[in-house]
C-alpha cells in the first residue's frame, strides 16, 4: 500500500495503491479512513464514507478481479460541498459495461419479505447504498481499466 499525497493540493488530495484482496481492502479502509480529508469529518459522514468505500472495494476484489488480484487505486479530494473519489481497477468489465441499478430486491419493497435480520439474504443491497449515499456517479472502461467516479455529501 502506497499513500501518494498530491503536494500541489495541499493536503486536500490523497492517492492509495493496493492489490485487490481482503486483507488489503481492510487495511486501505483503515488508511483511507486516516487521510486528513476524512479523519476530521463527523461520525455519521465518515461511517457513510467507510460504508461507500467498503461496498465498492468489497465489489472489486470479489466481481472485478474474481478470485484473482490486481492493482486498484482510490483517489479522493474535498471540495465545499463534500468528498470527491475516483476507484480504479483493471479487473473485470461491469457486466453490459453499466453499473447495476441498486434496487433493492423485490420482497423488501413490497413488505412480504423476511422481517428477522437473521433470515435475509446475504448481498444484493451494495449498489443500492452506494447509489443512496452518494451523488455524480459514473463509471467508464478506459485502457483496459474500470473507472469508478462519485462524490458523498457532507452533513457536518
Amino acid at each position: 500500500m502506497r499513500p501518494m499525497p498530491d503536494p500541489a493540493a495541499n493536503g486536500a488530495r490523497f492517492s492509495l495503491g493496493f492489490p485487490a484482496d481482503p486483507a488489503e481492502v481492510r487495511q486501505a479502509l483503515t488508511g483511507l479512513l486516516a487521510a486528513p480529508a476524512v479523519s476530521t469529518l463527523v461520525d455519521s459522514d465518515r461511517g457513510t464514507v467507510e460504508l461507500v468505500l467498503a461496498e465498492v472495494l468489497n465489489n472489486i476484489v470479489e466481481h472485478a478481479y474474481a478470485g484473482g488480484t490486481g492493482p486498484v487505486e482510490v483517489d479522493l479530494w474535498a471540495t465545499a460541498s463534500g468528498l470527491n473519489f475516483q476507484v480504479a481497477d483493471a479487473g473485470n468489465p461491469m457486466p453490459e459495461g453499466t453499473l447495476p441499478d441498486g434496487h433493492l430486491p423485490d420482497f423488501l419493497r413490497s413488505g412480504d419479505g423476511p422481517t428477522v435480520l437473521s433470515d435475509l439474504p446475504e448481498g444484493g443491497f451494495g449498489w443500492h447504498l452506494i447509489r443512496s449515499l452518494t451523488r455524480d456517479l459514473t463509471y467508464a472502461r478506459q485502457g483496459g481499466r474500470n473507472l469508478l467516479s462519485f462524490a458523498i455529501p457532507l452533513d457536518g
